[in-house]
């Protein structure tokens, strides 16, 4: 088994990741961390740099948790992705970040997050931004 975290490189991704080092400690498992960026834009802020996945991997390391860091290169829809690796992995639990959306943006664009909270087959924790 596996705790699964879909990371982002910006504050909600930092908080999410620290919720899944938690869990993993907590379980006694190996953390994947998991990044992608779509693949039908040319630029997307979602998509780690290398520097930043090495920071990710050498500090959840040195925390003493056993780390693979995965940028998936391939692939559009980030649920689908993440559903299906957790899947793959037997992922006992995934941790993925919740940010707040209007009413409005709730029915015109399709929650990533949704979809991994109603598809995944193992429990799914979501983390919000802490507030300062």
């Amino acid at each position: 088994m596996t705790v699964l975290v879909g990371y982002l490189p910006n504050p909600l991704g930092e908080a999410t990741l620290r919720a899944g080092v938690e869990e993993a400690r907590r379980r006694s498992e190996p953390l994947l961390v998991l990044n992608m960026s779509r693949d039908d834009v040319l630029v997307d802020a979602r998509r780690a740099g290398v520097d930043d996945l090495a920071r990710v991997e050498r500090d959840v390391s040195e925390l003493g948790v056993d780390v693979e860091v995965v940028q998936v290169e391939e692939g559009s829809d980030p649920a689908d992705v993440i559903v299906g690796e957790a899947s793959a992995r037997g992922a006992s639990v995934v941790v993925i970040g919740l940010r707040h959306r209007t009413a409005v943006g709730k029915l015109i664009m399709g929650s990533v997050a949704q979809r991994i909270l109603l598809d995944a087959r193992c429990p799914v924790l979501a983390v919000k931004e802490e507030v300062a």
